[in-house]
C-alpha cells in the first residue's frame, strides 16, 4: 500500500447524513498576527524588528455539519490553521512559541512535545526546527528570523521527532508571507492576496479525527478542508485574483486544475517569484510546496461557479469527493479599477533572481541519494540511512558537507517502488536542472525547497549553500515517512568552523513556561504590547 492509485467511498467512521459534502460553507481565512511589540534593530537602526508570540493549545473546531459534533484540535493560539504573520523583507521577527498543550495526544497517546520550523527560511540552526529540539509541555521557546531572502510565501509547522505528521494533521500549521517591493509592485495585494492551506481529513463516529497511517506509509483523508473548512465557497469580483497554495496535508498530493480548462498563470514558487510567469492547466503539488498563482476571472459571468478540481497522482488513495478542492462563486460588485492589479497578468517577474541564475558548471561537487524502504527494518532510507542513525552519533553524523557559498548539484533517486517522495533540503533554496523520468515542468521553473519525486523518477538539484554554517536536515515531506524515520542531515562548513552557539541541539533553549509572562526579548521596545 499504495500500489497505484486507489479508489474507495470513504474513510471517515461518520454516518452518511453526518459527513461534510461539496460547497456547503463559505470560504475563510486565518487571521493576520499582530506583532504585540516593535523596536529597532541595533545592527541596522532603520529597520524593525517584530516580536510576535503564539500558543500551542488543545482546542475544538466546528468543521461537520452537525454543530454538536465537534473536532478536537492542535492549534497556534487556538485556531486551525494557525494565524497568518506577514512581514517585510529586512524586517527581522522574533517568534515565542509557547507549547500549553496537553502533557500527552489525548487521541494517540504520545507526548504532545513540539518543534516549530518556519519552512522555507534561511534560519540559523538553533532556529530552524530541528527535529530533534524539542520543547515540551509548559515550555516555550523563542525563534530568530531574518527575513532577509526575496518575498515569498513560507509556512511555520511544527517538526517535533516522531511525532511530526499527527501533530501537524491535528492542526499545527499557519503561513507566513514575506513582502518586498518588487512583489508589491508586480501582483495583487491586501484582500486580493489570498491565503489557501489545503489539508484532508478522516473523522471517528464522534467527530474526532481519525488517523491511520496505512503502516507508516501515509494518511489520506476523505474529506478535503481549505483553511480548516470542507470544500468552500470563495466569492470572487470580476478581476485578477492571487492565491499562495500551500498543500499542508500530511501526505497527499494534488494535480491542480480548474473545471472550466482555462489556465492559470503561475507566479512564484516556494523560493518566490519565477524569471517569467507560466501559463499552466494542471500541476502537480506535494506536501509541504507552495505555489503562487494568478485567477483571471474578468471574463466570466455574475453567478457563474469555477471549481478548483484535483485529477490526483499515482499511489493517493482517493474518494468520493478527493477530486474536488474549492469554488468561486463570481459576483457582479464594483471593482475598483485605479489598483493596476486588478487587470494586470505580468510576464517578466525577477529575471535576475540569484537562484534560477545558477548554471551546473558552477557545481564543483554532484553527490547521489537513493530514497527507499529498508524492508528489514520498515524504516524509510535515504542512502540507506536514518535520523536513528544521527542521533546514535550523537547528531554528528552527515552525507554531506558542502563548503559556505559552495554550489552542487544533488540528485534523488526513486527507488522505493509505488510511493512519491517530495523531498525538503532546509536553509537553500535549489533550482531544478531536469533529471531522469521526470518532465521540464513549466511550472517548476522557479526557486523551490521541496520537490516531488515520482515513482522511479531521479531529480536533479542545483543549490548554492548558504548564508549560515551549521547543521540541516533533509527529509522526505510526506510526514509518516519523516517520522519513520526519513531524515538525515547535511552540514555547511567543516565541523571546526562551526560556531558552537549554532549548535541545535545546545543552542537557543526553551524556558519554562509556567502561565505567567515570559521575560521579554533583550530589546528596548519603541512600543510594548502584551505577549
Amino acid at each position: 500500500m499504495p500500489t497505484g492509485s486507489v479508489q474507495a467511498k470513504s474513510a471517515s467512521a461518520l454516518p452518511d447524513e453526518q459527513m461534510p459534502l461539496p460547497y456547503r460553507t463559505g470560504f475563510t481565512q486565518a487571521p493576520v498576527l499582530k506583532p504585540y511589540a516593535v523596536s529597532r534593530n541595533p545592527d541596522d537602526y532603520e529597520k524593525k524588528i517584530n516580536y510576535y508570540s503564539v500558543t500551542q493549545v488543545a482546542a475544538t473546531a466546528s468543521i461537520l455539519p452537525n454543530k454538536n459534533l465537534l473536532t478536537q484540535i492542535l492549534g497556534y493560539n487556538g485556531i486551525f490553521p494557525g494565524p497568518t504573520i506577514r512581514v517585510e523583507r529586512g524586517t527581522k521577527a522574533y517568534l515565542r512559541v509557547r507549547n500549553q498543550m496537553p502533557a500527552t495526544d489525548p487521541r494517540a497517546g504520545h507526548l504532545l512535545y513540539s518543534s516549530t520550523h518556519l519552512h522555507g527560511s534561511a534560519s540559523l540552526p538553533q532556529f530552524d526546527g530541528y527535529a530533534s529540539d524539542i520543547v515540551h509541555t509548559r515550555f516555550a521557546k523563542d525563534y530568530e528570523y531574518p527575513n532577509d531572502q526575496p518575498a515569498r510565501t513560507l509556512w511555520y509547522h511544527d517538526h517535533a521527532v516522531h511525532n511530526t505528521a499527527p501533530n501537524v494533521y491535528s492542526g499545527l500549521v499557519g503561513q507566513y508571507h514575506m513582502h518586498d517591493d518588487l512583489e508589491r509592485g508586480l501582483l495583487p495585494q491586501g484582500r486580493f492576496d489570498v491565503a489557501v492551506t489545503i489539508s484532508d481529513a478522516m473523522f471517528a463516529e464522534n467527530g474526532e479525527l481519525g488517523y491511520d497511517d496505512n503502516d507508516q506509509s501515509g494518511v489520506y483523508g476523505d474529506v478535503i478542508l481549505v483553511n480548516g473548512r470542507p470544500w468552500p465557497v470563495m466569492q470572487v469580483q470580476r478581476r485578477i485574483y492571487r492565491f499562495r497554495l500551500l498543500n499542508g496535508c500530511v501526505s497527499r498530493s494534488f494535480r491542480l486544475r480548474l473545471d472550466t480548462g482555462d489556465p492559470v498563470l503561475m507566479v512564484a514558487t516556494d523560493g518566490g517569484l519565477m524569471p517569467r510567469s507560466q501559463e499552466v492547466s494542471q500541476w502537480r503539488h506535494a506536501s509541504g510546496e507552495r505555489y503562487e498563482i494568478l485567477i483571471d476571472f474578468r471574463n466570466y459571468q455574475p453567478g457563474q461557479r469555477i471549481q478548483l478540481m484535483n485529477l490526483s497522482n499515482d499511489n493517493n488513495v482517493d474518494y468520493n469527493h478527493t477530486d474536488k478542492i474549492m469554488a468561486f462563486d463570481v459576483v457582479d460588485s464594483p471593482v475598483d479599477t485605479s489598483d493596476p492589479t486588478w487587470n494586470t497578468l505580468p510576464i517578466e517577474l525577477d529575471p535576475g533572481n540569484e537562484v534560477m541564475a545558477l548554471k551546473s558548471s558552477d557545481a564543483l561537487i554532484r553527490r547521489h541519494f537513493r530514497l527507499k524502504r529498508d524492508d528489514r527494518t520498515n524504516m524509510w532510507t535515504i542512502d540507506g540511512q536514518t535520523w536513528a542513525d544521527v542521533v546514535a552519533s550523537n547528531y554528528q553524523r552527515i552525507v554531506a558537507n558542502p563548503e559556505l557559498n559552495s554550489t552542487e548539484i544533488w540528485e534523488f533517486e526513486n527507488s522505493s517502488g509505488g510511493w512519491f517522495h517530495p523531498m525538503h533540503v532546509h536553509l537553500v533554496d535549489f533550482k531544478i536542472i531536469g533529471g531522469e523520468n521526470r518532465a521540464n515542468y513549466a511550472y517548476e521553473q522557479g526557486p523551490k525547497d521541496v520537490v516531488y519525486v515520482g515513482e522511479g523518477e531521479t531529480a536533479h538539484l542545483l543549490m548554492k549553500f548558504g548564508p549560515h554554517r551549521g547543521r540541516y536536515m533533509i527529509h522526505c515531506h510526506n510526514l509518516p515517512h519523516e517520522d519513520h524515520d526519513m531524515m538525515v542531515q547535511f552540514r555547511v562548513g567543516t565541523a571546526a568552523l562551526e560556531p558552537s552557539e549554532n549548535d541545535p541541539m545546545k543552542a537557543g533553549p526553551s524556558r519554562l513556561d509556567d502561565g505567567t509572562a515570559l521575560p521579554p526579548f533583550p530589546d528596548a521596545y519603541d512600543s510594548v504590547g502584551t505577549p
